[in-house]
């Protein structure tokens, strides 16, 4: 009996003390505690694998901006009128802006000029006199004189003073247009093509630029690129400028791919045919940065007037980092151009030509250029005298 009542006493006590446990945290639940962030700090990568790699070629990846255009690829720099090209109304020379024009601009406005004039008045004045000294009125018995020493001998050593006179400056010009270019200088190959420009630069990383004119507002589609102020005066403005540093030595190279052009721009006194199957070079050297334009000068086909050049030239520093923009490298100062034909022992002039049938941009279509013809390795020549 007294057993049973132990078991029962013992079972309440256990069903009681079940109870008391579960009403206390009903009662009074304390709070739980905010979580604790910690940072854990990231492991660090692998040497040579593929996140060290990414994050090494990171910094080389970025793009460095083209200091000539603006974000949304205008040009910034616009012409400056009466400066690298053509005034409407204006007579004479362009400003110059090479020494070698210059030099060319002074001998045609103090000597040649001069010259021209001069016997343009005196012949002028011969005329008038011989028409009124010999009129039938006042010689009704017309002279037989067949010949006077004296005159000839004026009439023949004169024109042969003159001459002498003018081939001495001439000659001179001549001698510094085609003086070769020293070995740091910056090599610009142009390409004639029906109808438009291509550039090659081989010396900075084989940079390529195809030019072509830009059109009017009315000439185009909605949103397609037209002519402004900025870009340049009608018919001369391209979508693409060749950029050459301010006062060093600029090797033009000239060739074409289909018909013969010709490479023109009045500031640097340039006219430089390009032949297929040729190389053509002459250099210079421009002195004062702004934007200059030119055209191709010789009869080419249907589009002949549609060729315009561009130059901008820039500082050299600017230069470089427009180089860099374009995905090019700066040659090594003392490291002669592969591609100067004039250069002793330089013969690789081909290596720097467009590749047969290639596919060059030309804006809103594409245009297979011809074949190129042979090149050959002679010695041709440029001036830095400029």
């Amino acid at each position: 009996m007294h057993g049973l009542k132990a078991i029962v006493l013992a079972a309440g006590l256990a069903l009681a003390g079940g109870m008391a446990q579960a009403q206390a945290p009903a009662a009074a639940a304390p709070e739980a505690p905010a979580p604790v962030t910690v940072a854990t700090p990231a492991a660090a990568p692998a040497p040579g694998s593929p996140v060290e790699q990414a994050a090494t070629a990171a910094p080389a990846e970025a793009k460095v901006a083209d200091p000539t255009l603006n974000p949304d690829g205008t040009h910034k720099t616009g012409p400056v009128p009466g400066i690298g090209m053509p005034v409407d109304g204006k007579l004479g020379i362009q400003p110059q802006a090479t020494k070698l024009g210059e030099s060319a601009a002074g001998f045609h406005n103090n000597i040649l000029l001069p010259i021209i004039t001069a016997i343009s008045i005196f012949v002028l004045i011969l005329l008038a006199w011989t028409i009124v000294r010999y009129r039938r009125k006042a010689n009704p018995v017309p002279s037989k004189t067949s010949h006077n020493t004296l005159i000839e001998i004026i009439w023949t050593a004169v024109p042969v003073l003159i001459l002498a006179f003018i081939a001495w400056p001439s000659i001179a010009l001549l001698a510094k247009q085609f003086k070769p270019a020293p070995d740091n200088a910056v090599t610009i190959k142009a390409i004639g093509n029906q109808w438009y420009w291509s550039y090659e630069y081989p010396d900075h990383g084989g940079i390529s630029i195809t030019a072509n004119m830009l059109k009017e507002k009315s000439e185009v589609q909605a949103g397609q690129r037209f002519r402004t102020d900025v870009d340049g005066p009608r018919l001369l403005a391209v979508d693409n400028r060749i950029v050459v540093p301010v006062g060093t030595p600029i090797r033009l190279i000239a060739t074409a791919n289909d018909v013969i052009h010709s490479w023109a721009v009045p500031a640097f006194w340039i006219k430089m045919d390009a032949i297929p199957g040729r190389l053509n070079e002459t250099s210079f050297t421009v002195d004062k940065p702004g934007v200059y334009f030119g055209q191709c000068s010789e009869l080419c086909g249907a589009r002949h007037a549609y060729m315009p050049i561009v130059v901008e030239a820039v500082e050299p520093a600017v230069f470089a980092q427009w180089v860099a923009a374009k995905g090019g490298t700066m040659p090594s100062a003392a490291k002669p151009s592969a591609a100067a034909p004039a250069q002793p022992g330089s013969d690789a002039a081909d290596d720097t030509a467009t590749p047969a049938n290639a596919i060059v941009a030309t804006g809103n279509a594409t245009v297979e250029a011809t074949e190129t013809g042979a090149t050959t390795n002679q010695a041709a020549t440029g001036n830095t005298d400029q």
